[in-house]
């Protein structure tokens, strides 16, 4: 009898995720339950899901600036406000799910705060290596690290928002390419909507990111879309799932779930500039040793689909 509200509790919570399988363990057991408890009390407040984005990306920004500081009190306070900004992160495409308000314009929005938070994080974490050890080569070694962090984040979520099209549990999401995006780009105009076309200049620069890093998924993905509608075969289907969800697990790794306890224990020790050095070594050379089988797999996918075209 006791197991009933939990499962109902459970139940609420499954369905604000985007899939299971894409979510990471830290997101299943701590965040998208807290996530949930506050969308829905955003919910009530009327907050939209942007509103609670911007909140994220204030504690988040502060976060960042409270990294600068050589001393760990002060550093755990920014480890919380982290903490809230991640759960805040969670909370607002929950929301977007719980009220159906999911729009491309808020994923834009999701993503630009998530690259203002990193932003402040390195910019703060490199000015206090760079007044702990004044070299310009620090200034050097956080930007390469913070292009390496921005590549393997956009990879990541081309990878998984594919996965989520093709196999998630029969969800359907949109998927945008970059001459789509351009399209929408070219109809808005600056002097009647100059922040949807900011936003849509950004998001057509991630797009575009994502097709370079990836042109064989690139391509399956226009097969697809031209050959099925969107109503994909089970086959294809199946096939997508068994060959991608080996690896979902280490995509998850090129998440902010690893970066933040990463850094967390780096801010512990007093040792921030490892941060730079982890970005740049362990998470390259997986990221890399991924694009690698992600495009083997797309290109193998991609023959079974022209030889189904052929045959049909």
């Amino acid at each position: 009898m006791t197991s009933q509200p939990t499962e109902i509790s459970h139940s609420r919570v499954e369905a604000t995720y985007k899939a299971r399988e894409v979510e990471g363990l830290l997101d299943l057991y701590f965040y998208r339950p807290i996530g949930l408890r506050l969308a829905e009390f955003f919910a009530q407040l009327k907050m939209t899901p942007a509103a609670v984005t911007l909140l994220g990306g204030v504690c988040g920004v502060m976060a960042g600036h409270l990294y600068y500081y050589r001393d760990l009190r002060i550093n755990i306070v920014g480890m919380v406000l982290h903490v809230c900004a991640n759960a805040l992160d969670n909370a607002d495409g929950q929301l977007a799910r719980l009220t159906q308000k999911e729009t491309r314009k808020g994923r834009v929005i999701d993503s630009v705060a998530d690259h203002l938070v990193f932003a402040s994080i390195y910019v703060h974490l490199t000015l206090r290596c760079f007044f702990e050890d004044p070299s310009p080569a620090i200034w050097l070694l956080a930007l390469v690290a913070a292009i390496s962090h921005a590549l393997q984040g956009a990879a990541a979520d081309y990878y998984r928002s594919t996965y989520l099209y093709f196999v998630a549990n029969g969800r359907r999401i949109r998927i945008d390419s970059s001459s789509s995006v351009r399209l929408d780009y070219r109809r808005c105009n600056w002097r009647q909507g100059a922040w949807d076309k900011l936003l849509l200049a950004l998001y057509l620069n991630f797009t575009r990111q994502q097709e370079v890093l990836a042109p064989h998924l690139k391509k399956l993905r226009e097969t697809v879309s031209e050959l099925f509608q969107g109503q994909l075969p089970a086959w294809l289907q199946a096939r997508y799932r068994n060959l991608a969800d080996p690896m979902l697990k280490w995509w998850g790794l090129l998440m902010t779930n690893t970066r933040m306890l990463v850094l967390f224990a780096l801010l512990i020790i007093g040792q921030p500039v490892y941060f730079f050095w982890f970005e740049l070594v362990p998470l390259n050379l997986l990221f890399v040793y991924l694009i690698f089988r992600e495009e083997r797999m797309a290109e193998s996918v991609q023959e079974v689909a022209q030889q189904w075209r052929d045959l049909a």
